[in-house]
Protein backbone atom coordinates (compact mmCIF):
# COMPACT_ATOMS: atom_id res chain seq x y z
CA UNK A 1 0.00 0.00 0.00
CA UNK A 2 1.56 3.04 -1.06
CA UNK A 3 1.67 6.37 1.45
CA UNK A 4 -0.71 7.97 -0.78
CA UNK A 5 -3.70 5.84 -0.57
CA UNK A 6 -6.30 7.29 1.60
CA UNK A 7 -7.92 5.17 3.74
CA UNK A 8 -11.14 6.62 4.76
CA UNK A 9 -13.05 9.68 3.79
CA UNK A 10 -12.47 11.19 7.27
CA UNK A 11 -8.77 9.68 7.49
CA UNK A 12 -6.37 11.31 4.74
CA UNK A 13 -3.73 8.94 5.56
CA UNK A 14 -2.38 6.77 8.51
CA UNK A 15 1.48 6.09 8.63
CA UNK A 16 3.62 4.46 11.15
CA UNK A 17 7.22 5.74 11.18
CA UNK A 18 9.75 3.52 12.86
CA UNK A 19 12.79 3.04 11.20
CA UNK A 20 10.64 2.91 7.77
CA UNK A 21 7.25 4.94 7.43
CA UNK A 22 4.46 2.27 6.57
CA UNK A 23 0.96 2.42 5.93
CA UNK A 24 -1.15 1.53 8.94
CA UNK A 25 -4.41 -0.37 7.83
CA UNK A 26 -7.73 -0.43 9.71
CA UNK A 27 -8.58 -3.09 12.11
CA UNK A 28 -11.80 -5.25 11.38
CA UNK A 29 -14.40 -2.79 12.77
CA UNK A 30 -12.26 -0.30 10.76
CA UNK A 31 -10.44 0.87 13.77
CA UNK A 32 -6.96 2.75 14.04
CA UNK A 33 -7.24 2.74 17.65
CA UNK A 34 -4.01 1.04 19.43
CA UNK A 35 -0.54 1.72 20.56
CA UNK A 36 1.85 1.04 17.83
CA UNK A 37 4.30 -1.74 18.64
CA UNK A 38 7.49 0.63 17.30
CA UNK A 39 7.94 4.08 16.62
CA UNK A 40 5.26 6.25 16.75
CA UNK A 41 2.04 6.81 14.33
CA UNK A 42 0.98 10.23 12.21
CA UNK A 43 -3.22 10.33 11.93
CA UNK A 44 -4.06 12.64 9.00
CA UNK A 45 -7.62 13.84 9.54
CA UNK A 46 -10.33 15.94 7.57
CA UNK A 47 -12.14 17.38 10.44
CA UNK A 48 -15.01 18.62 8.86
CA UNK A 49 -15.91 15.22 7.38
CA UNK A 50 -19.18 13.52 8.13
CA UNK A 51 -17.55 10.83 10.06
CA UNK A 52 -14.20 12.49 11.52
CA UNK A 53 -15.38 12.33 15.27
CA UNK A 54 -15.71 8.83 14.84
CA UNK A 55 -12.84 8.53 13.23
CA UNK A 56 -11.14 10.32 16.15
CA UNK A 57 -12.99 8.62 18.45
CA UNK A 58 -11.49 5.33 17.41
CA UNK A 59 -7.88 6.80 18.25
CA UNK A 60 -8.91 6.78 21.76
CA UNK A 61 -9.43 10.73 21.88
CA UNK A 62 -10.96 12.53 24.63
CA UNK A 63 -14.19 14.28 23.45
CA UNK A 64 -12.49 17.59 24.76
CA UNK A 65 -9.65 17.32 22.53
CA UNK A 66 -12.11 15.85 19.62
CA UNK A 67 -14.31 19.16 19.69
CA UNK A 68 -10.94 20.87 19.49
CA UNK A 69 -9.33 19.38 16.48
CA UNK A 70 -13.03 19.73 14.50
CA UNK A 71 -13.28 23.40 15.63
CA UNK A 72 -14.19 25.79 12.53
CA UNK A 73 -12.40 29.09 13.98
CA UNK A 74 -8.51 28.55 14.99
CA UNK A 75 -6.61 31.01 16.77
CA UNK A 76 -2.83 29.84 16.90
CA UNK A 77 -2.20 28.81 20.51
CA UNK A 78 -0.59 25.69 22.11
CA UNK A 79 -2.46 24.02 24.78
CA UNK A 80 -1.13 21.50 27.53
CA UNK A 81 -3.42 18.75 28.09
CA UNK A 82 -3.29 15.89 29.96
CA UNK A 83 -0.12 13.93 28.89
CA UNK A 84 -0.34 15.30 25.56
CA UNK A 85 -0.37 18.87 23.91
CA UNK A 86 -2.76 20.78 21.17
CA UNK A 87 -1.13 22.93 19.02
CA UNK A 88 -3.24 25.31 16.87
CA UNK A 89 -0.87 26.42 13.77
CA UNK A 90 -1.43 28.94 10.46
CA UNK A 91 0.49 28.51 7.15
CA UNK A 92 0.67 30.42 3.70
CA UNK A 93 -2.62 28.94 1.86
CA UNK A 94 -0.98 28.20 -1.69
CA UNK A 95 -4.06 26.38 -2.78
CA UNK A 96 -5.01 27.18 -6.31
CA UNK A 97 -6.69 30.60 -6.87
CA UNK A 98 -6.53 31.78 -3.28
CA UNK A 99 -5.20 34.74 -1.38
CA UNK A 100 -1.94 34.34 0.59
CA UNK A 101 -3.60 36.43 3.36
CA UNK A 102 -6.32 33.84 4.14
CA UNK A 103 -3.84 31.40 5.99
CA UNK A 104 -5.16 27.84 6.33
CA UNK A 105 -5.30 26.69 9.95
CA UNK A 106 -3.36 23.08 11.23
CA UNK A 107 -4.12 21.51 14.19
CA UNK A 108 -2.50 19.48 16.05
CA UNK A 109 -2.80 16.81 18.77
CA UNK A 110 1.01 15.71 20.02
CA UNK A 111 1.81 13.25 22.73
CA UNK A 112 4.38 10.29 23.26
CA UNK A 113 3.88 7.89 20.54
CA UNK A 114 1.21 9.59 18.15
CA UNK A 115 0.79 12.95 16.27
CA UNK A 116 -2.60 13.37 15.20
CA UNK A 117 -2.63 16.51 12.32
CA UNK A 118 -6.40 17.68 10.88
CA UNK A 119 -7.70 20.89 8.25
CA UNK A 120 -10.61 20.92 6.39
CA UNK A 121 -11.94 20.37 3.20
CA UNK A 122 -10.36 22.25 0.56
CA UNK A 123 -8.17 23.68 2.88
CA UNK A 124 -5.01 21.80 2.17
CA UNK A 125 -1.44 23.20 3.95
CA UNK A 126 1.33 23.01 1.74
CA UNK A 127 3.62 22.10 4.04
CA UNK A 128 2.14 18.91 5.47
CA UNK A 129 2.18 17.87 2.07
CA UNK A 130 6.20 18.71 2.24
CA UNK A 131 6.62 16.65 5.14
CA UNK A 132 5.09 13.76 3.97
CA UNK A 133 7.15 14.05 0.54
CA UNK A 134 9.94 13.94 3.21
CA UNK A 135 8.90 10.46 4.51
CA UNK A 136 8.71 9.05 1.14
CA UNK A 137 12.17 9.99 0.23
CA UNK A 138 13.55 8.54 3.48
CA UNK A 139 13.40 11.87 6.01
CA UNK A 140 12.67 9.22 9.33
CA UNK A 141 11.53 11.65 12.65
CA UNK A 142 12.41 10.22 15.72
CA UNK A 143 8.98 11.18 17.94
CA UNK A 144 6.14 13.29 16.98
CA UNK A 145 7.69 16.46 18.67
CA UNK A 146 10.99 16.03 16.31
CA UNK A 147 7.72 15.52 13.60
CA UNK A 148 5.88 18.78 14.31
CA UNK A 149 9.23 20.78 14.41
CA UNK A 150 9.97 19.22 11.12
CA UNK A 151 5.97 20.97 9.78
CA UNK A 152 6.77 24.00 11.69
CA UNK A 153 10.37 24.58 9.93
CA UNK A 154 7.97 24.15 6.63
CA UNK A 155 5.29 26.95 7.52
CA UNK A 156 7.78 29.31 8.54
CA UNK A 157 9.58 28.33 5.07
CA UNK A 158 6.59 29.73 3.21
CA UNK A 159 6.20 32.45 5.09
CA UNK A 160 9.53 33.40 4.63
CA UNK A 161 8.46 33.64 0.76
CA UNK A 162 5.61 35.52 1.44
CA UNK A 163 7.23 38.29 3.44
CA UNK A 164 10.03 38.64 0.74
CA UNK A 165 7.75 39.27 -1.91
CA UNK A 166 5.87 41.57 -0.02
CA UNK A 167 9.37 43.29 0.58
CA UNK A 168 10.44 42.93 -3.16
CA UNK A 169 6.99 44.76 -3.95
CA UNK A 170 7.58 47.30 -1.62
CA UNK A 171 11.57 48.20 -2.79
CA UNK A 172 9.85 48.11 -6.10
CA UNK A 173 7.61 51.22 -5.35
CA UNK A 174 10.32 53.02 -3.43
CA UNK A 175 12.43 52.90 -6.73
CA UNK A 176 10.09 53.71 -9.56
CA UNK A 177 8.06 56.90 -9.75
CA UNK A 178 4.26 55.10 -9.66
CA UNK A 179 1.22 57.41 -9.01
CA UNK A 180 -1.15 54.95 -11.59
CA UNK A 181 -4.12 54.23 -10.18
CA UNK A 182 -3.53 50.72 -10.53
CA UNK A 183 -0.10 51.01 -8.52
CA UNK A 184 -1.95 52.52 -5.92
CA UNK A 185 -4.62 49.47 -5.76
CA UNK A 186 -1.62 47.14 -5.25
CA UNK A 187 0.08 49.07 -2.87
CA UNK A 188 -3.26 49.19 -0.90
CA UNK A 189 -3.28 45.30 -1.55
CA UNK A 190 0.49 44.84 0.16
CA UNK A 191 -0.82 46.84 2.95
CA UNK A 192 -4.22 44.22 3.06
CA UNK A 193 -1.70 41.44 3.05
CA UNK A 194 0.72 42.71 5.53
CA UNK A 195 -1.48 43.59 7.98
CA UNK A 196 -3.75 39.88 7.92
CA UNK A 197 -0.37 37.65 7.91
CA UNK A 198 0.59 39.29 10.65
CA UNK A 199 -2.79 38.67 12.48
CA UNK A 200 -1.83 35.30 12.93
CA UNK A 201 1.94 35.06 13.34
CA UNK A 202 1.87 37.41 15.99
CA UNK A 203 -0.55 34.60 17.60
CA UNK A 204 1.83 31.95 16.47
CA UNK A 205 4.84 33.42 17.76
CA UNK A 206 3.62 32.89 21.59
CA UNK A 207 2.07 29.73 20.34
CA UNK A 208 6.04 28.09 19.53
CA UNK A 209 6.58 29.90 23.15
CA UNK A 210 4.07 28.23 25.00
CA UNK A 211 5.41 24.61 23.45
CA UNK A 212 8.81 25.32 24.37
CA UNK A 213 7.90 26.44 28.22
CA UNK A 214 5.30 23.47 28.26
CA UNK A 215 7.40 20.84 26.66
CA UNK A 216 9.46 19.02 29.10
CA UNK A 217 10.38 16.49 27.29
CA UNK A 218 12.01 18.69 24.85
CA UNK A 219 16.35 17.73 24.24
CA UNK A 220 18.72 20.16 23.47
CA UNK A 221 18.62 19.89 19.65
CA UNK A 222 14.96 20.08 19.57
CA UNK A 223 14.36 22.88 22.09
CA UNK A 224 17.55 25.05 20.38
CA UNK A 225 15.21 24.52 17.01
CA UNK A 226 11.97 25.31 18.62
CA UNK A 227 13.74 28.69 19.90
CA UNK A 228 14.98 29.49 16.44
CA UNK A 229 11.68 28.89 14.81
CA UNK A 230 10.04 31.19 17.59
CA UNK A 231 12.94 33.71 16.72
CA UNK A 232 12.11 33.12 12.98
CA UNK A 233 8.02 34.10 13.43
CA UNK A 234 8.93 37.11 16.02
CA UNK A 235 11.06 38.54 12.69
CA UNK A 236 8.17 37.77 10.25
CA UNK A 237 6.06 39.46 12.70
CA UNK A 238 8.59 42.86 12.56
CA UNK A 239 9.61 42.39 9.09
CA UNK A 240 5.29 42.57 8.48
CA UNK A 241 5.26 45.72 11.12
CA UNK A 242 7.86 47.79 9.17
CA UNK A 243 6.19 46.40 5.38
CA UNK A 244 2.26 48.03 6.79
CA UNK A 245 4.51 51.54 8.37
CA UNK A 246 6.62 51.42 4.78
CA UNK A 247 3.14 50.93 2.71
CA UNK A 248 1.59 53.76 4.77
CA UNK A 249 4.60 55.91 4.12
CA UNK A 250 4.16 55.28 0.39
CA UNK A 251 0.77 55.96 0.52
CA UNK A 252 1.08 59.14 2.20
CA UNK A 253 3.63 59.97 -0.67
CA UNK A 254 1.48 59.35 -3.47
CA UNK A 255 -0.97 61.09 -1.88
CA UNK A 256 0.97 63.71 -1.30
CA UNK A 257 2.26 64.22 -4.88
CA UNK A 258 -1.24 63.67 -6.48
CA UNK A 259 -2.20 66.68 -4.04
CA UNK A 260 0.92 68.63 -5.64
CA UNK A 261 0.44 68.02 -8.86
CA UNK A 262 -3.43 69.04 -8.69
CA UNK A 263 -2.27 72.29 -6.90
CA UNK A 264 0.06 72.80 -9.56
CA UNK A 265 -2.48 72.44 -11.92
CA UNK A 266 -4.85 74.73 -10.44
CA UNK A 267 -1.98 76.98 -9.95
CA UNK A 268 -1.52 77.29 -13.50
CA UNK A 269 -5.14 77.69 -14.05
CA UNK A 270 -5.31 80.71 -11.95
CA UNK A 271 -2.59 82.41 -13.36
CA UNK A 272 -4.11 81.80 -16.78
CA UNK A 273 -7.38 83.22 -15.79
CA UNK A 274 -5.47 86.80 -13.83
CA UNK A 275 -4.32 86.94 -17.77
CA UNK A 276 -7.08 86.91 -19.28
CA UNK A 277 -9.71 88.14 -16.91
CA UNK A 278 -8.89 91.63 -17.81
CA UNK A 279 -8.72 90.95 -21.22
CA UNK A 280 -12.22 89.51 -21.24
CA UNK A 281 -13.58 91.83 -19.27
CA UNK A 282 -12.40 94.50 -22.51
CA UNK A 283 -13.69 92.08 -24.94
CA UNK A 284 -16.62 91.96 -22.92
CA UNK A 285 -17.29 95.65 -23.16
CA UNK A 286 -16.61 96.10 -26.51
CA UNK A 287 -18.52 93.57 -27.60
CA UNK A 288 -21.88 94.89 -26.61
CA UNK A 289 -24.16 95.36 -29.13
CA UNK A 290 -25.07 99.11 -27.62
CA UNK A 291 -24.59 102.55 -29.40
CA UNK A 292 -22.61 105.22 -28.29
CA UNK A 293 -19.29 102.76 -27.99
CA UNK A 294 -16.02 104.39 -29.05
CA UNK A 295 -14.46 103.34 -31.58
CA UNK A 296 -17.80 102.17 -33.47
CA UNK A 297 -16.60 104.54 -36.84
CA UNK A 298 -12.75 104.46 -36.98
CA UNK A 299 -10.82 102.41 -38.95
CA UNK A 300 -8.10 101.55 -36.75
CA UNK A 301 -10.34 101.03 -33.49
CA UNK A 302 -9.80 97.20 -33.33
CA UNK A 303 -5.81 97.48 -34.04
CA UNK A 304 -5.89 99.95 -31.35
CA UNK A 305 -8.24 97.85 -29.09
CA UNK A 306 -5.58 94.74 -30.20
CA UNK A 307 -2.42 96.04 -28.93
CA UNK A 308 -4.06 97.21 -25.72
CA UNK A 309 -4.64 94.38 -25.21
CA UNK A 310 -1.26 92.47 -26.01
CA UNK A 311 0.52 95.20 -23.75
CA UNK A 312 -1.74 94.40 -20.76
CA UNK A 313 -1.06 90.71 -21.34
CA UNK A 314 2.84 91.11 -21.83
CA UNK A 315 2.23 93.78 -18.51
CA UNK A 316 0.82 91.22 -16.64
CA UNK A 317 3.29 88.33 -17.15
CA UNK A 318 5.98 90.61 -16.62
CA UNK A 319 4.34 91.47 -13.37
CA UNK A 320 4.03 87.90 -12.48
CA UNK A 321 7.54 87.06 -13.18
CA UNK A 322 9.24 89.95 -11.31
CA UNK A 323 7.09 88.74 -8.29
CA UNK A 324 8.02 85.20 -8.88
CA UNK A 325 4.79 83.94 -9.50
CA UNK A 326 6.05 81.58 -12.05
Amino acid sequence: MSLTEQTSKAMLWALNIDTNVSVISPAMDHSYAGTPSAGFNWFHVQADAQNSKECLQDLGLQNEIIDALCTVETRPKAIQFGQGMLVYLRGINRNPDADPEDMVSLRLWISDNIIISARRKDRQLLSVQDVKEELEKGYIPSSPLELTLRIITKIADRISETVDVLDEDLTEFEALDKSAKQDRIKLSMIRRQAAAIRRYLAPQRDALDAMYRFNKSLNQQQGFELRDQTDRMTRYVEDLDLAKERAMVLQDELRNRIAEQQGMRMYILSLVTAVFLPLSFLTGIFGMNVAGLPGTEEPKAFFYLATTMLVLAIGLLIGMLWKKWF
